[in-house]
C-alpha cells in the first residue's frame, strides 16, 4: 500500500469516530502525520492500553481499569444515592459538576421499542438487584428528556418502587429534545438540585 493509501485509510478511520466529519478527519491526519515518531507512537500505545486496560466497572457499569471504578471504590461518596444514567458521557457530564457525591448506575442506553431496545440491553434487572442488595435510599433517574429517556425513567421508576425506596427525576432546566451530554454544568447540577419525585 502506498504512501497515499495509508493516509487515505487513516482519514477513514478517523471520520468514523463520532462528530469528526471528512474534513476534520483530514486534519487530524495530516497533524499526526507532522507530528515526531515519538508523539504518534505514545498516541498508539494509549489508544493500545486504552483498549487493553479499561472495561466496565462490576456494580456501576462505568469505566474502570480493574474490577470497579474510581467512583464505587471512593468511600466518601454517600452509598444513600444512585443517579441512573443512560450512558458514561452523562456520567461524566455530571461528574464535572461538582456538586453530586452519590453513586451511578449506567444503563448503556434508553428503551425504544422501535429500535429493538429492550428492558434486558439496558440491563434494567442488574440495577434492581443492585439496589435490592444495597442501603440505597433514593435513585435520581437523570435520562434524557426524550421519548425513550421518559419511557425508560418510567419503567424503572415501576420496578424499583416495589423496593421502598424513594424515586426522583431530574428537574427541568435541560431543554426537552436534548441529549444531556451537552448539557453545560451548571444546567445539570440545578437540574439535579431541582429534582423531584416520579
Amino acid at each position: 500500500m502506498d504512501r497515499n493509501g495509508i493516509l487515505e485509510e487513516l482519514v477513514r478511520e478517523l471520520a468514523g469516530l463520532p462528530g469528526i466529519g471528512r474534513k476534520t478527519a483530514q486534519r487530524l491526519a495530516f497533524h499526526i502525520l507532522k507530528q515526531p515518531r515519538e508523539e504518534a507512537d505514545r498516541l498508539a500505545r494509549t489508544i493500545r492500553a486504552v483498549k487493553e486496560r479499561l472495561g466496565l466497572c462490576l456494580q456501576c457499569r462505568n469505566i474502570a481499569e480493574g474490577e470497579l471504578c474510581e467512583i464505587c471504590r471512593d468511600p466518601s461518596r454517600d452509598n444513600t444515592k444512585v443517579v441512573v444514567v443512560e450512558d458514561v458521557i452523562t456520567l461524566h457530564a455530571i461528574e464535572r459538576t461538582g456538586g453530586y457525591k452519590g453513586l451511578y448506575h449506567v444503563l448503556a442506553g434508553a428503551l425504544s421499542p422501535l429500535d429493538g431496545v429492550g428492558p434486558a440491553d439496558i440491563k434494567a434487572p442488574d440495577l434492581v438487584d443492585r439496589l435490592a442488595r444495597s442501603k440505597v435510599e433514593e435513585v435520581i433517574m437523570a435520562t434524557s428528556p426524550t421519548i425513550e429517556g421518559e419511557a425508560t425513567a418510567i419503567y424503572l421508576s415501576r420496578l424499583i418502587k416495589p423496593l421502598g425506596i424513594r424515586i426522583s427525576r431530574i428537574a427541568c432546566g435541560v431543554p426537552v429534545g436534548m441529549d444531556l451530554e451537552y448539557a453545560d454544568e451548571v444546567t445539570l447540577l440545578k437540574s439535579l438540585d431541582g429534582r423531584r419525585e416520579i
